[in-house]
């Protein structure tokens, strides 16, 4: 008798299923962990790549490699603002400046050293901007960037400095760089609003000669810079026309900058 109740309590537990393993599976279904499952992502992954990527993107696009340093927000740090203060301290002291520059500056945290050099290109201190540069392109962590010449030529552009735009851009050149449309539209507007002419016209040269495919919005954006200078402006015109038959240029009166010129002298008289 006592054999018969083992027996069949021997069998009602090896049939039953713990509770345990009854709501593992009803949290990871099996097919979560099956092969052909595993096989099935996988297909979907290398069916759907640019979904992938979006979802990575979106997990967290402050910190992704892809993003560009020279485009974060840059905060100065207690210790950038005490170097960026002694940068200007001592930049009338050459040797003094290339000793601080040594021993100090080119410590600094990459961040730190981000942040100083905006904040001596937002200041238009060009002599200061151009010491580090320099530095920026001697450092380990250091990449060739589009957003990087930029923001440099922009400041040089502001402030007439011909000679060290050409030494930029040079450097540019030999690194490979290349500039999207908009960058393009947005350095050449730069050095026009400035006077600097026959460099904007250089550099619209460059960008005629891009691999990147011409989009319209840079085209108008030069044009407006060009008003002032009717003969170039016409030449951008007529390449714009065969770019993109289907648009129109609008064309200011004749006699708008007479008008703003005779203005200009009224006001100074």
């Amino acid at each position: 008798m006592l054999r018969l109740i083992t027996l069949n309590l021997l069998r009602r537990t090896s049939t039953s299923t713990p509770t345990c393993l009854q709501s593992s599976r009803n949290l990871f279904p099996e097919s979560t962990f099956s092969k052909s499952n595993y096989h099935r992502q996988q297909q979907h992954r290398q069916n759907h790549p640019h979904q992938n990527l979006w979802q990575r993107d979106l997990s967290g696009s402050a910190s992704s490699p892809s993003l560009s340093i020279w485009r974060r927000k840059k905060e100065m740090s207690k210790e950038g603002l005490i170097i960026a203060k002694e940068l200007k301290r001592l930049r009338s002291n050459a040797f003094k400046l290339d000793h601080f520059i040594r021993s100090h500056v080119s410590r600094l945290l990459k961040s730190d050293l981000v942040s100083v050099l905006v904040e001596l290109q937002r200041q238009d201190l060009v002599f200061l901007s151009m010491k580090l540069y320099d530095v920026v392109r001697k450092e380990i962590w250091y990449r060739p960037d589009m957003f990087f010449y930029r923001d440099m030529l922009m400041m040089l552009a502001r402030n007439k400095r011909v000679d060290e735009a050409k030494q930029v851009w040079e450097d540019l050149k030999r690194e490979e760089v290349l500039f999207d449309q908009h960058t393009f539209g947005d350095i050449i507007r730069a050095f026009l609003d400035n006077g600097l002419t026959s460099e904007a016209m250089f550099i619209y040269d460059e960008m005629r000669q891009s691999p990147d495919p011409p989009i319209s919005l840079p085209f108008r954006v030069i044009l407006k810079g060009l008003l002032p200078y009717p003969e170039l402006r016409e030449k951008v015109k007529n390449d714009f026309l065969d770019l993109f038959p289907g648009m129109i240029v609008y064309d200011a009166p004749e006699d708008l900058f007479e008008d703003e010129e005779w203005r200009r002298e009224s006001e100074e008289d």
